[in-house]
Formats: C-alpha cells, structure tokens, sequence
C-alpha cells in the first residue's frame, strides 16, 4: 500500500509541478489567476476519495495537456493573439457541484476583470 501511496504523491507533485510551468506562457495576469487557482484547488483536495482523487487527476491533466497544445500553438504562430482555454461541454457543466459551479463563476469573473492599471515609481519619484 506504501508504494501506491508514494506513486499517488509522485504523480500529484509531478502534475502540479508541470501545470505551473505551462502557466509560463499565459499572460501575466492569466499566468497569477490560474497559480493561485491551481495552489488553492490541490489544497483543496487533499484529503478525497481515491474516486474523487482519480478523477481530479484525470481533468488536470486534460487541463495540462490543452494547455501544452496550445502554447505550442502559440509558439508556431506568434504573430497571432493567443488563445487559451476551452468551452466546457454542457455535459460536465451538468456534472458538477454547486459549490463547483459558484467556484467556476468566482473565476471566470475573476478572468474577465478589466486589467488593472497601476503606476510603477522610481525610489526617486514621488507623487504629490
């Protein structure tokens, strides 16, 4: 059992791990949205079924794999806007929670906010 266990956290690091290095490619607000996301759903997470923990795994590593593809993308065609991102199927927005649904609206709220403008000062600068 020892073993499933460490090869269950291997995988789980490893994942994590790599989704946040695809998150490189995004946008810089796109790329702190989706790290703060990723950290809070695994912590989430923890302490699930071994169901749950399969399935979880399943969809980020779709995730992870759709987000390798389009960056590759991205990197083929540079001189386009980037896309990322997916439509979810009605069939898994049925599937999910409504706590998952109320997550998925905290996000996609969070992801259309207007991009924040902010002044960066010099030490010597300041404002009066």
């Amino acid at each position: 059992m020892s073993g499933n266990i460490s090869h269950h956290v291997f995988r789980v690091r490893t994942l994590y791990k790599k989704i946040l290095q695809l998150h490189r490619v995004l946008p810089p607000e796109l790329k702190a949205l989706g790290d703060q996301y990723v950290k809070d759903e695994f912590r989430r997470h923890k302490s699930i079924s071994l169901q749950e923990a399969q399935n979880f795994l399943q969809e980020w590593e779709n995730y992870a794999m759709m987000l390798w593809q389009q960056a590759n993308q991205h990197a083929q065609n540079a001189t386009n806007q980037p896309h990322f991102g997916a439509h979810l199927s009605e069939e898994k927005l049925n599937a999910l929670r409504d706590e998952q649904l109320g997550q998925l609206q905290e996000l996609m709220q969070e992801a259309t906010k207007p991009k924040r403008q902010f002044d960066i000062l010099d030490d010597g600068d300041h404002r009066h």
